[in-house]
């Protein structure tokens, strides 16, 4: 996870868009054709976009301004990990 790029596609793209970026990339890695490797990155750029749509929608929903979105995030990130 690269808390940039979050920051990145949060100010520059959708919600919406984001979502069917998700949709494709999880039909072209569910592909007997794409192997582990491809996989990986692929789950790296799943984890970024789901990532950036958490934190737009803090800032969207709950008046968040980017930051705070952003560390908030993180901390349940770390949370969730330290369990």
């Amino acid at each position: 996870m690269k808390l940039p790029v979050f920051k990145n596609l949060a100010k520059t793209v959708s919600v919406e868009a984001m979502e069917t970026a998700l949709e494709v990339l999880e039909a072209y890695a569910d592909s007997p054709a794409v192997k582990e490797p491809e996989q990986e990155v692929i789950g790296e750029m799943i984890s970024n976009i789901c990532g950036a749509i958490e934190m737009k929608q803090m800032m969207e929903e709950e008046g968040m301004d980017e930051r705070t979105a952003a560390n908030t995030f993180m901390q349940r990130v770390m949370g969730s990990i330290d369990k």
